[in-house]
């Protein structure tokens, strides 16, 4: 099922990656800059909700899909993180921190499956709230300004993205845990 609509939907979010980072470098102002990244991120952000939602609805779900979405989100993650740390929006240490879980964990999954223990270090809704947290911390930063009058995005943004980063440092350590079972038979 490659070429699904949610699966397409996915796929929208690995696109988004050049398009985001092509407006900060085309000749216009910075909050229009800040406005069009912002507005771009959170409507593909919202194409993961809306590709798992699709999937199951439709009855569109794949292994292939499956492996994606993961991807596509760390991807878009990353990518938007190094334009935060470019822009100095961003501390170094929090890029290295949620890059680097992802690069750890996507080499624990994979080595895990070579193992036979895949099933270890599934998918948990500890992860998912990760995700979601740096979905929700990266438009801020992005944004840049005062929302409604009101709403410093900058300082906002700042307090969610290391809030993020914790909920990565902890995933991470969850996952490990999990996994170690799984280590110790194989090491021995």
């Amino acid at each position: 099922m490659f070429l699904t609509i949610p699966t397409l939907l996915t796929w929208t979010r690995i696109v988004a990656i050049p398009l985001i980072v092509a407006v900060f470098y085309w000749p216009m102002d910075v909050v229009s800059q800040n406005t069009i990244a912002t507005t771009m991120f959170v409507v593909f952000a919202l194409t993961d909700w809306l590709d798992g939602f699709l999937a199951r609805q439709m009855n569109q779900t794949s292994a292939f899909g499956a492996f994606l979405d993961p991807v596509a989100d760390k991807f878009l993650v990353c990518a938007c993180l190094l334009i935060l740390v470019h822009l100095g929006r961003a501390d170094v240490f929090v890029a290295l921190i949620i890059i680097g879980r992802e690069i750890a964990i996507s080499a624990l999954r994979e080595w895990m499956a070579q193992i036979g223990a895949a099933k270890s270090v599934a998918v948990h809704m500890l992860g998912k709230l990760k995700t979601t947290s740096q979905m929700i911390a990266i438009p801020f930063l992005l944004f840049n300004g005062t929302l409604f009058g009101v709403i410093d995005t900058a300082k906002v943004g700042w307090v969610l993205i290391w809030v993020s980063a914790a909920l990565t440092v902890w995933s991470m350590v969850y996952y490990l845990k999990k996994a170690i079972p799984a280590i110790r038979a194989h090491v021995r």
